[in-house]
């Protein structure tokens, strides 16, 4: 039998009904309520510990709160040395890329997971319960020791640098492209597929998080999203290149003009598996952003080298350290 678990609250779809009044889905469950939905406590599943935070669409979110709910698992768990683990009940729109946050920050041995859902507790098939479930059994088994921040959805366990979300509205929405899922939950019981290497985190003393601005590159674009970042005060910018790592010259100039301001560059790629490389040296290749001192992010998603940049300039990294962080993992 799975241990028993922290269950952290947050609101998402997993806790909507359709409003015919407002037009679409709007919040209506709370913590307790949506436990009860799954028989927790029965069936052989403990019956959870909750703490509810509200109801918070996922979109809704800043770094700042999503430093707040992994504190608020941390210390659950801390307080009680007899829970198996945590499980961190949210929307799904930006899940990909809070997980990978709280995976950053994340220091306790038990695991963290992260579910939700992509149809509301009203819909005809709605996926909830059995996530919620699954989210619990991940977090109660033994086999995820260590494996720090991992999404549930869909009978799937994904490590939570790997994971994106592919689709707007499939229950299978989530998928980790470069590595496959690290787990899966079949008739209740969690089964461990492979063991996560290396994860990346930061110091656990993190000053405010400064501003980072993320900029895509796209035919046509040039580089005046960046230079706009850089009049905004940011502190950090990303940028989503094409393909492994190359863009127009114009947006490189942009970054080279934020460089030279002291602003730290990242490049991602736009493009959901795979790394970004320096095997291109025409103008605007991956080759010539290192050249010019652009820390690459690795297999990291736009969004999640944000994160990552943004909670490593929080936490006072220098180029090193940050290029660092950003890198895969050995």
């Amino acid at each position: 039998m799975p241990g028993r678990a922290l269950v952290v609250f947050t609101g998402g779809t997993i806790s909507m009904t359709v409003d015919p009044a407002a037009g679409g889905a709007t919040p209506a469950l709370g913590g307790e309520a949506l436990i009860a939905t799954v028989g927790a406590g029965t069936g052989g599943l403990p019956a959870p510990r909750v703490v509810d935070m509200g109801r918070t669409p996922a979109s809704h979110f800043s770094f700042d709160d999503l430093l707040r709910i992994a504190r608020t698992a941390a210390d659950g768990l801390a307080a009680d040395p007899g829970l198996a683990g945590a499980v961190v009940v949210q929307g799904t729109d930006t899940m990909d890329e809070a997980a990978f946050t709280y995976d950053l920050v994340w220091q306790d041995a038990r695991p963290l997971v992260v579910t939700g859902a992509m149809r509301t507790s009203d819909a005809p098939g709605a996926d909830g319960p059995a996530n919620l479930r699954d989210a619990l059994a991940v977090a109660g088994s033994v086999a995820f020791a260590g494996a720090g921040c991992v999404i549930v959805l869909g009978g799937q366990v994904h490590a939570a640098d790997a994971v994106v979300k592919m689709h707007t509205s499939a229950v299978d929405a989530f998928a980790s492209p470069d590595t496959g899922p690290l787990g899966r939950v079949e008739g209740g019981r969690a089964h461990l597929l492979r063991h996560r290497i290396a994860r990346r985190t930061v110091p656990a003393a993190l000053g405010p998080v400064p501003p980072v601005g993320l900029a895509v590159a796209a035919i046509g674009l040039d580089g005046s999203a960046i230079d706009a970042f850089v009049a905004a005060g940011a502190r950090g910018i990303v940028v989503e290149a094409t393909g492994a790592g190359n863009t127009h010259p114009s947006l490189l100039a942009a970054a080279e003009r934020a460089m030279a301001a002291g602003v730290v560059v990242v490049l991602a790629s736009r493009v959901p598996g795979g790394r970004v490389t320096t095997g291109y040296a025409f103008p605007g290749g991956g080759a010539t952003w290192a050249r010019a001192g652009a820390i690459l992010a690795g297999r990291l998603t736009g969004p999640k080298a944000r994160a990552a940049l943004s909670l490593g300039l929080a936490a006072g990294l220098d180029h090193v350290g940050l290029a660092g962080l950003l890198d895969d993992p050995a």
